[in-house]
């Protein structure tokens, strides 16, 4: 077994938690995840006697993924930073996830997350918590394989009970004297309570793995509310995000015969000319979706082509409020575009484009978009702009190390 405690900022107590932990659980690997603290949280960690792992700053979960993975395989114990109290009983239940239930009332709010945690759980999962944000859980090595890579930020706990009980695991909660530092109602605390409800919706909305192999919220899908008009597209690229294959590009996908890549490649391109009633139209909106989704291998990269692309075709404030609004997060790997915003957001510069390129024009583009297609089928355009030092420069611009 190892223990993982994720932590930020804590040099006053991350000493006499590991040491409790320590003491509890004789011979067994004590890992902090170190959140990118301003303060010698990891150097009062290693005195104390755990390994120490430095990440830059990106959140609860990401921080327990990244620990998990340095992890040794079996079972894990899960542990606030801030905790004070015996965390053996839940090593002793006959559960999968162990998950503790504070004895007595520890929170300073006014329950809210906890209510939309629970609301949450019970509405994705069918399992009624009465502990839903506790981050002190007992994961057994098959849990641990269902529940890892974990949903990023403070969603981490909600996703996980959600993703157990789906996998068909067994969840318990135990009660235990247990404490630890309560937020108050003060302006912090009610800005960490809104940062919990935040990530709690985009925890428990649909996830997918990143170049990184962790776990990001899918928010694309937010590009075909803003834009109703291509929200048949986002459409259409959730569908690939939800339920696609290994298959990548268009020879694999024609290979493969019905994937959701080819529903995409006849979807859009038909509900462009159903729209435009021009061939010509619909090429280029069509070309214009897949040349933005095989950019979005990167955080940013398929955003930053968008809004140079919409600043050059003159495109009214309101097609690009959205991917400013999805900018940071998706540089910040909080969340991620997939096929439903990438497609969109192409869908939104192709429609953009009907009107402003006409003849000659139009059919330049058509045949640099289908260029563009066409190499990014034979060579990796993330490989070409790596190549590029203005483009390399550019593309790794406000990007995590």
């Amino acid at each position: 077994m190892a223990v993982v405690v994720a932590a930020r900022d804590e040099e006053e107590r991350i000493g006499t938690t590991v040491t409790a932990l320590r003491r509890a659980f004789r011979g067994t690997d004590v890992l902090v995840a170190d959140d990118g603290s301003r303060d010698a949280t990891a150097e009062v960690a290693e005195a104390a006697g755990a390994i120490a792992l430095r990440l830059p700053r990106r959140g609860k979960g990401q921080a327990l993924s990244a620990a998990e993975r340095a992890a040794p395989p079996g079972p894990l114990l899960l542990c606030d930073a801030d905790l004070d109290g015996d965390l053996s009983p839940l090593l002793e239940a006959d559960a999968d996830v162990v998950v503790a239930r504070f004895a007595r009332p520890h929170g300073g709010g006014f329950g809210i997350a906890k209510r939309a945690a629970r609301t949450l759980i019970r509405l994705r999962s069918g399992y009624d918590a009465t502990e839903p944000l506790s981050g002190q859980r007992a994961l057994s090595p098959a849990a641990r394989a269902a529940c890892f890579p974990v949903a990023p930020g403070f969603g981490v706990e909600t996703r996980m009970t959600i993703d157990a009980v789906r996998a068909g695991l067994r969840v318990r909660e135990v009660e235990l004297d247990l404490r630890h530092r309560a937020t108050g109602r003060d302006p912090a605390g009610f800005l960490h309570r809104g940062r919990q409800l935040r990530d709690l919706l985009l925890a428990t909305g649909p996830l997918a793995a990143n170049f990184r192999g962790l776990r990001l919220p899918l928010a694309g899908w937010a590009v075909g509310v803003v834009h109703p008009h291509v929200a048949p597209v986002a459409a259409l690229g959730l569908a690939d995000d939800l339920w696609s294959g290994p298959e990548r590009g268009f020879r694999a996908h024609l290979a493969a015969g019905r994937t959701t890549g080819m529903l995409k490649l006849a979807g859009i391109p038909a509900y462009a000319l159903l729209r435009t009633r021009s061939v010509s139209a619909a090429a280029l909106v069509a070309l214009a979706a897949n040349a933005l989704n095989q950019l979005d291998t990167r955080p940013g990269r398929a955003l930053k082509a968008f809004l140079l692309a919409a600043a050059a075709l003159r495109l009214p404030r309101r097609d690009v409020a959205g991917a400013v609004l999805l900018l940071p997060y998706d540089l910040r790997e909080m969340a991620m575009l997939g096929d439903a915003g990438s497609n969109a957001l192409g869908a939104v510069l192709g429609f953009g484009s009907v009107g402003r390129l006409t003849g000659r024009g139009r059919i330049a583009a058509i045949a640099a978009l289908a260029g563009l297609t066409v190499l990014g089928e034979r060579r990796s355009l993330g490989t070409l702009i790596e190549r590029t030092p203005v483009l390399r420069e550019l593309d790794r611009l406000g990007r995590l190390p």
